[in-house]
């Protein structure tokens, strides 16, 4: 797991837990890689039953269906209008957070959960 120095994780009551940072982060900084554990084809209803429901990445690898992102790479929170990406790398099974805009220290860390789909992937829970 490679990760930026500064990051750190704070619970909020609404949200839960979400990844912030204590460093300014420019656009294009690679925040962290994390190394992940996919789920295997078939398993994916059995996930949906657990409390890693919240937690998991759809993972298109032939076999997997999606993957747990270790390191804090499960805990960044969601909003439409997020300050960093998400990159799948399948070549080195790993997912890549990267800074999509300037982040100020002390910020919250959000990705898109809906891949930039925008109102086209219905999110779990309610967006505020």
């Amino acid at each position: 797991m490679l990760h930026i120095r500064g990051l750190y994780i704070i619970e909020e009551e609404v949200k839960g837990r979400g990844v912030f940072t204590s460093e300014d982060l420019q656009k294009g900084d690679l925040i962290e890689i994390c190394p992940i554990i996919k789920i295997p084809a078939g398993q994916l209803n059995d996930l949906d039953k657990t409390h890693l429901y919240d937690y998991y990445f759809l993972w298109e690898e032939s076999g997997y269906e999606a993957c747990i992102a270790l390191g804090y790479g499960s805990l960044y929170n969601h909003n439409a209008v997020a300050n960093a990406e998400v990159i799948m790398d399948y070549i080195d099974g790993a997912i890549k957070i990267k800074a999509s805009k300037t982040i100020e220290a002390g910020s919250e860390i959000l990705i898109d959960y809906t891949g930039g789909t925008k109102g086209v992937v219905d999110l779990w829970f309610e967006v505020s």
